[in-house]
């Protein structure tokens, strides 16, 4: 039995892919891969492409995608991408419950 709960994007994740789209010129989407876990917890890898593979869980995000790999995928059950900028930096983040 799949008990996989849906994976969420922030309206500010899906705003700094559009406005990372409108500035190359082209879609670009956000893959969101699991590295694995260690005594501080899961570590995720953020990357930006064009392409979809087609094993991808496709989550749209306004203009563009956030693509998550089947692997990765158990293990982010319920989680919601964002975006942060904080007074220490912006970047994407992964409010994980499993974590």
């Amino acid at each position: 039995m799949d008990l996989t709960l849906p994976i969420s994007v922030s309206d500010s994740c899906a705003a700094r892919l559009a406005a990372i789209s409108e500035a190359e010129g082209a879609t670009k989407n956000l893959r969101v891969s699991v590295l694995g876990g260690g005594c501080s917890g899961f570590q995720y890898e953020f990357t930006l492409e064009e392409a979809v593979a087609e094993d991808d869980l496709v989550i749209e995000a306004g203009s563009a995608a956030v693509l998550i790999d089947p692997v990765s995928l158990p293990y982010l059950s319920g989680s919601v991408i964002d975006f942060k900028n904080e007074l220490i930096g912006a970047r994407f983040a992964v409010e994980n419950p499993n974590a």
